[in-house]
């Protein structure tokens, strides 16, 4: 740990137990109303839980206020040549007092990982080009709606992976 994270900390609430990687910095962190945090680092946001695990920014989906923080994770399913199908997790809900501070850095982080956003409108495919947080260069993702089935995207995708092929 360097001198400045021991004379200072490293930024964290109070009480949070997340393993903070040596280049980590925390950018914001709000309380949830059931316990624990929700703790935005320069590599992904933190959520709470039995022990606090972190989603890299490239792989959160989407993130909106509705009353909760709802926060839509994405798992890797599957390659169609240099993309990364995507897949979402079910939506998790984060109950926050005082969204404000914590929303603008996730959004940003998120937004601010997409380099290139193109659409399939049939059958419902955003391809994109992220930036993963802690490493260079960049990763092809492609995820469909809800409601479209993985082998569509692979469909979908082909197309686009023949032209990054060339």
């Amino acid at each position: 740990m360097g001198l400045f994270r021991r004379v200072f900390g490293d930024g964290a609430p109070d009480g949070f137990t997340g393993e903070l990687e040596r280049d980590e910095t925390v950018i914001a962190y709000a309380p949830v109303q059931t316990g624990g945090h929700l703790v935005a680092t320069s590599l992904g946001l933190w959520v709470p839980g039995e022990s606090p695990r972190r989603i890299g920014w490239h792989l959160i989906s989407k993130v909106k206020w509705e009353g909760a923080l709802r926060v839509v994770e994405a798992v890797e399913a599957s390659t169609e040549g240099a993309v990364v199908l995507l897949e979402d997790l079910p939506a998790q809900r984060f109950a926050l007092d005082d969204p404000r501070r914590v929303l603008r850095a996730i959004s940003q982080r998120v937004e601010g990982s997409i380099r290139v956003r193109e659409r399939v409108e049939s059958p419902g495919v955003w391809i994109l080009q992220r930036k993963i947080p802690g490493r260079d260069g960049v990763v092809w993702q492609a995820r469909g709606d809800a409601g479209v089935d993985l082998a569509d995207v692979r469909s979908a995708v082909a197309v686009f992976s023949e032209r990054l092929a060339r």
